[in-house]
């Protein structure tokens, strides 16, 4: 695994990870280890980190272990589970999603440019609908 990603195990982890979110963004991203999709996305997101990782702290949750954390997330943020999934959190709620084949490093680079810089405006970039 990259050096850059943490491994989320317990609700207590996700909770420090929401209080992070208001000092840079967080990029969650939900795997499951038996998804053909999600061994891709995770080359996605890890191309990413590999060419050019931002000022932003990267965890990862593996669903089947850490079932518990995986709902807290969607309760917590209100949105539906899916996996594989990216989460980009600010100031505790979600900015950017994306799910399954919509994951690619230059979705997710893209996603970060935008947290990174909020809009003119002050408010970060709303929620974008996921697509399967």
């Amino acid at each position: 695994m990259h050096p850059a990603l943490t491994d989320i195990r317990s609700v207590e982890q996700f909770d420090e990870l929401l209080a992070a979110s208001g000092d840079r963004p967080v990029l969650l991203f939900k795997y499951s280890t038996t998804c053909g999709t999600s061994a891709q996305a995770l080359d996605e997101l890890l191309a990413h980190l590999n060419e050019r990782p931002a000022d932003v702290v990267y965890a990862i949750v593996t669903v089947q272990t850490h079932r518990e954390v995986s709902n807290a997330i969607a309760r917590t943020l209100g949105v539906r589970h899916e996996t594989p999934q990216v989460l980009v959190i600010r100031d505790r709620r979600v900015v950017w999603s994306a799910s399954h084949y919509r994951v690619t490093a230059e979705a997710v680079e893209a996603a970060l440019h935008e947290a990174l810089h909020d809009t003119a405006d002050g408010a970060a970039t709303p929620p974008q609908p996921t697509v399967q």
